[in-house]
């Protein structure tokens, strides 16, 4: 089991612990892990928040420098993260070891350890209330954040948001900045934005120890880090606060498409099962802040019919990303953005012909006519494939039973949205399928 062990001070240890160390000073040379300084002079949490984002952050890097490949089934790695936090008997480590399993698929070993300096650096001033927002949402720019925004600030004309964007550069931090410019010119000083730069830092002679070479894309753990770091800032204006996390309950459950894509191709980032985890722990150390997603018992495609101010959503959607691997057309020469084969590309474009809005010319690819997109050859054909055997008529309730508990209370509903989300992709690929994908389409109904 790989030991890593998050610091945040003592930098100067002469005997520091075994395995890799996370040394965690934004802005500094010789930490370990790479984070804008910017994003922590706006705010100071409450301690218990701030505990539970260092955790977060700690877990992410851990996760991006661990390479599933190496494992001996290239996939569950076994991982121990030591942290620093106020009280370590408050920390209810078995729930959130589980939450971690359940996230990233790896078993996972936490040792809090206690630490009474603050561990993160602090705002200017008091930093009490400098975020002026009745509320934190998550802004990927991604079209469900997009419209989760929108409707927040047209449901409440007198609500103020904060929107929390992670970026590491590319494509996707290029769409937050456009899109947020947009919404600001739209609202004014209603939306302000925060944004967090996080990422493994590069090898520097300053550092203790440098993190391991090796970067591994799969990156489960980024919700847990996005999630947190929204929880720490909106601590820091009230316990009131809640965080929005705007995600459509399809992809929030997303089932397995087919049986070989169980873990390694199946994301829980939003699953109601981790979410309700990460509950338990977040109010077992002191974090009351309230997460909402007001679209879980809701399809892409119904978010966006719904949307409180559709000219608005429909005029920016195109500026938003949703795409598995945004700079993969610039290898093929085509125009970068959203790729238009991968999973999220295809939910994505059947959302948009639901509202009436889809064009195959605002993708890379057009997965209804390319046959390149069928040829097990090209690299490019697993996700359209799949989706064909995923959402066939008929699937059994077993298989999003499989995929992990639902809420009580809920479980209707969330089998529900499973089936609606899958017969959504169906429609819009039956009315657009055309030679080779019209054939594979009969055979898969």
């Amino acid at each position: 089991m790989t030991q890593f062990t998050v610091r945040t001070e003592r930098f100067e240890d002469p005997a520091p612990p075994d395995g890799v160390l996370l040394d965690f000073a934004p802005g500094s040379p010789r930490a370990t892990v790479q984070a804008g300084l910017g994003l922590f002079r706006s705010f100071t949490p409450t301690r218990p928040a701030a505990d539970l984002m260092v955790m977060a952050l700690g877990a992410y890097i851990t996760d991006r420098v661990s390479e599933r490949s190496r494992t001996k089934d290239a996939w569950t790695r076994d991982l121990s993260l030591g942290f620093p936090t106020q009280d370590v008997v408050a920390w209810p480590v078995e729930a959130a070891q589980e939450m971690l399993r359940f996230l990233t698929g790896d078993r996972w070993a936490l040792r809090p350890r206690s630490q009474q300096s603050p561990p993160l650096p602090r705002a200017s001033g008091d930093g009490q209330g400098q975020v002026a927002a009745e509320g934190v949402c998550l802004f990927s720019g991604g079209l469900d954040s997009l419209c989760g925004v929108i409707d927040l600030l047209e449901e409440n004309p007198e609500q103020r948001l904060c929107l929390l964007s992670h970026y590491e550069g590319g494509q996707a931090s290029t769409a937050q900045t456009r899109l947020f410019r947009q919404l600001r010119a739209h609202y004014g000083p209603r939306v302000v934005s925060l944004r967090l730069f996080l990422r493994p830092a590069h090898a520097q002679p300053f550092q203790a120890r440098p993190l391991p070479h090796g970067r591994e894309t799969t990156t489960r753990s980024r919700s847990l880090m996005f999630l947190c770091t929204a929880l720490a800032i909106a601590s820091s204006i009230s316990p009131h606060v809640p965080v929005y996390l705007p995600e459509n309950g399809y992809i929030g459950v997303n089932v397995p498409l087919t049986r070989a894509r169980t873990g390694s191709l199946s994301t829980r980032t939003t699953h109601p099962h981790y979410l309700g985890l990460l509950e338990q722990v977040k109010q077992a150390i002191g974090v009351p802040n309230p997460l909402v997603n007001p679209y879980r018992l809701k399809t892409k495609g119904e978010m966006l019919t719904c949307s409180r101010n559709q000219p608005l959503l429909r005029q920016l959607a195109q500026d938003s990303i949703s795409c598995s691997h945004p700079e993969a057309a610039r290898y093929a020469e085509r125009p970068q953005g959203n790729c238009g084969y991968c999973f999220p590309c295809l939910i994505r474009r059947a959302s948009m012909a639901q509202a009436g809005w889809d064009r195959a010319e605002h993708y890379a690819w057009d997965a209804l006519t390319d046959p390149e997109l069928l040829d097990p050859e090209s690299g490019r054909s697993a996700d359209l494939r799949a989706v064909l055997a995923g959402t066939r008529p008929g699937r059994p309730t077993s298989d999003i039973l499989r995929n992990g508990p639902l809420p009580r209370g809920e479980r209707k509903a969330y089998i529900d949205v499973w089936r609606r989300g899958g017969a959504e992709v169906r429609a819009w690929i039956t009315a657009g399928a055309r030679g080779q994908l019209a054939q594979l389409l009969e055979h898969t109904s």
